[in-house]
């Protein structure tokens, strides 16, 4: 059901440009279906599709992003501690998961902001640092939520303005959110 102020969103088809794409929300099984039917690649997140489509119904040229080289360093193995120097290019791999886990429970998980430390590590930092920086990031509350998570960011805006909302509610109000473009709905 349309507002009168809001347009329907347009069926996903080779006639929309580009900007028309972006002008609205669309699922990645959507744009998934459309790449194939127009010849497109389908891989890569949701925001390098979107814009690869977009091109494409344009006619323009689309630079593909540069792919994450996978690191050559040595990963950490074996029994870690507190001192354990974290090499320059360490994964999140299993060994480090159980060291955080002995550490501060079942309940570990890699964040964003874990796994964007150990992108960053340059040698000098050490586990212990990578614990620090976990746990001031369990005390600081709420992280942000990146912007390819729409879902997400509204779910959580949506909560704090209707802590005693039913489920069926906030769905209501996503699928009316999503269904309106860009322009008429805001960023969350």
């Amino acid at each position: 059901m349309a507002d009168a102020g809001s347009p329907d969103r347009p069926p996903l088809t080779a006639d929309l440009t580009g900007d028309e794409l972006l002008r609205w929300y669309w699922l990645k099984d959507e744009l998934i279906g459309l790449a194939r039917r127009l010849g497109v690649r389908t891989s890569g997140s949701k925001e390098t599709l979107t814009l690869r489509l977009a091109a494409a119904l344009d006619g323009e040229p689309f630079a593909e992003p540069d792919r994450a080289r996978p690191t050559t360093a040595a990963q950490l193995s074996g029994r870690l501690t507190a001192d354990t120097v974290i090499p320059k290019g360490q994964r999140c791999s299993q060994a480090v998961r159980a060291w955080f886990v002995e550490q501060v429970g079942e309940s570990f998980g890699f964040d964003g902001e874990l796994r964007a430390f150990f992108a960053n590590t340059d040698g000098t930092q050490t586990l212990r640092d990578a614990l620090d920086h976990y746990v001031a990031g369990r005390n600081r509350g709420s992280t942000e939520i990146g912007e390819q998570f729409e879902y997400n960011r509204f779910t959580r805006a949506w909560r704090t303005e209707h802590p005693d909302g039913s489920r069926e509610d906030l769905l209501a109000a996503w699928y009316d959110y999503r269904r309106r473009p860009v322009d008429e709905r805001g960023r969350i």
